[in-house]
């Protein structure tokens, strides 16, 4: 009897673990883009409430060639690591920095060459980055502008302010900016060029003299070589035929393609 009722259990439990399984199952159709919805012009909600940009333009060109149904997922950007390596996601594509996380993940090859800068308010008469020292400097948590600011070679700059303060997006930091509780935003010029046309462009400037330099890639779960190249081969047969430029040229960001660069 004892060993009927243990047979029972174990194939209960079977069974329970194979709807588990088939549940967590990954469909190989689907390709799960992660991103963050508040970061253009390479990921963000328009004004239709749909989600837009020139990295899911990429990716969605690079699922019509495989065969694949794009997903675009937003993500709390500081749960990213979690997100991908649960299996939630696919990959992180979305103005995501190469520099600083080049054996944390595995990347596709560079294609946006893209800098740190500081806007701040054209009547505040900072003309350059000496001219932040003393000031209330806004920043997005865990972007590539906080790396910037916390690198060796910025640490006597950071030092000069009066402040730092991290935000969970950039729109939120320009109402900050814009009420003048902060001085300067420290962002990526993309995405800074991209939040000054949607406002009074006039009542902001970008100081000349940039933060840092950096490249963007598409990350993937460190090890995923398979998904990677498959994505690479794709990209690059974008670039052969112009459609990677012709992407780019849409968001205005042509100037900005290292894609293919030795």
């Amino acid at each position: 009897m004892k060993k009927k009722i243990t047979l029972l259990i174990m194939l209960l439990l079977g069974t329970v673990l194979l709807f588990a399984c088939s549940g967590n199952a990954k469909d190989d159709n689907k390709f799960v883009v992660g991103f963050d919805a508040e970061f253009p012009p390479y990921g963000f909600i328009d004004d239709k409430g749909e989600y837009v940009g020139f990295d899911l333009d990429l990716a969605q060109e690079v699922c019509d060639r495989n065969g694949w149904e794009l997903v675009k997922q937003p993500i709390d950007w500081d749960a990213k690591d979690m997100e991908l390596t649960s299996g939630n996601i696919d990959c992180i594509w979305n103005g995501f920095t190469i520099n600083g996380r080049e054996d944390k993940y595995t990347w596709s090859s560079a294609y946006i060459n893209n800098s740190q800068v500081f806007v701040v308010r054209t009547d505040s008469k900072i003309d350059n980055q000496s001219g932040l020292s003393g000031k209330v400097i806004a920043v997005q948590k865990d972007s590539s502008a906080l790396s910037a600011l916390n690198a060796d070679e910025n640490k006597d700059l950071k030092a000069s302010f009066k402040n730092v303060i991290e935000f969970g997006d950039y729109n939120t930091a320009f109402l900050e900016l814009e009420m003048g509780t902060v001085d300067a935003i420290a962002m990526d010029i993309g995405v800074a060029k991209v939040q000054m046309e949607s406002r009074a462009n006039d009542d902001f400037a970008i100081l000349s003299d940039y933060l840092s330099s950096e490249k963007y890639g598409v990350g993937f779960l460190l090890g995923n070589e398979e998904l990677r190249d498959k994505v690479e081969a794709s990209l690059m047969a974008m670039l052969d035929d112009g459609t990677f430029m012709q992407i780019a040229q849409k968001w205005d960001l042509q100037d900005s393609v290292s894609l293919g660069e030795k």
